[in-house]
């Protein structure tokens, strides 16, 4: 008679897709210090435990002004190739099949670092991440919603000879006074060029709802990313739900920048058939990839193989990919609850 699995054993094995990670958060400190050391970087810690005691955030601006400072160290092309790499064979051995993985080139080109640079190391990263590892990943190019829309716009137009690499765009930082209707234009123009849609709607900002709600009227969006707060507008999570938006809530970063991890939030939505995900965000500051992400809503919502199995179907549906290869990962899915 075989052994029952336990649900820690389930979790682990389950097919897993991340939609939404930030490549720069997953700089973990002993990467950072191997990088610093070869661009001749002096970093203000005596050594990894003590850059780790540093992660104390309370909101969203005080970690981003720790996240930002962080990626002083990402220099040449192999600087990006070795943090694409760390991540995705991180997230492969949780048993992520296909990651869609943000990254924000103003942060670097702001630095002096030529978005060529950028994503030249992350995409070779990805291709020997797929050949080697059997992980999939996309790019996911962000725009800093703290600084113009004239940059936003800038960036836009120098990722264009790479558009091949890159599957959609994103907008991410600082949410206060920066709304979604503040980079309309950006928007528009990144549809036409056949770039995919999304915006972070960060958790409990100031007008939450309404900026949710720019994101599904205004912009077009085809998901967005946290999106909790859409629970204090009944007809919005109907709309959400009736058109099948994903929304890629992270939990444990929830529980860094806000007052909890917000798992009440992705039993009520599962609740009301909206398609809610489970993501890391940024998992070296949060010490939490997606596995420790999913024990945590385990923990909090009891929800078992089938509901565990529901968030990872839920994050395949709202992928960025054709139907067959959804549906070939959805298969998985379904023969791990078997």
């Amino acid at each position: 008679m075989e052994r029952p699995v336990s649900i820690e054993a389930f979790i682990h094995d389950l097919p897993k897709c991340e939609l939404h990670v930030h490549i720069e958060g997953t700089l973990e400190p002993e990467l950072k210090f191997k990088l610093a050391e070869r661009n001749n970087i002096a970093l203000p810690f005596a050594d990894v435990a003590s850059m780790r005691a540093s992660y104390a955030f309370h909101d969203l601006p005080s970690f981003l002004t720790l996240y930002y400072s962080g990626m002083e160290v990402l220099l040449k092309e192999p600087d990006f190739y070795d943090l694409g790499m760390a991540y995705l064979a991180k997230a492969r051995s949780q048993n992520v099949l296909y990651a869609e993985i943000f990254f924000d080139p103003q942060a670097h080109t702001s630095r002096g670092v030529s978005f060529d640079t950028v994503i030249r190391g992350l995409r070779r990263a990805q291709m020997d991440a797929e050949q080697q590892l059997g992980v999939r990943s996309q790019l996911i190019m962000c725009f800093l919603r703290d600084w113009s829309a004239e940059y936003a716009m800038a960036t836009l137009l120098e990722s264009l000879p790479y558009k091949e690499w890159i599957v959609g765009v994103g907008l991410d930082s600082d949410e206060k006074d920066n709304p979604p209707s503040k980079f309309a234009k950006v928007f528009k123009r990144a549809r036409e060029e056949g770039y995919l849609l999304t915006m972070h709607c960060d958790v409990n900002q100031v007008d939450s709802v309404a900026h949710i709600w720019e994101c599904v009227n205004l912009i077009g969006v085809q998901r967005i990313d946290h999106g909790c707060n859409s629970l204090e507008d009944p007809e919005l999570c109907r709309v959400l739900a009736e058109r099948k938006l994903g929304l890629t809530v992270c939990p444990i970063s929830n529980a860094f920048v806000t007052d909890g991890p917000q798992t009440d939030v992705i039993g009520r939505m599962m609740a009301l058939g909206m398609r809610v995900t489970i993501n890391s965000d940024d998992p070296a500051y949060f010490a939490g990839y997606m596995e420790e992400n999913f024990a945590l809503v385990q923990d909090k919502l009891g929800l078992g193989p089938a509901g565990l199995a529901t968030l990872s179907r839920n994050a395949f549906e709202a992928a960025w990919l054709p139907r067959p290869l959804k549906d070939r990962y959805i298969a998985m899915v379904d023969a791990a609850v078997a």
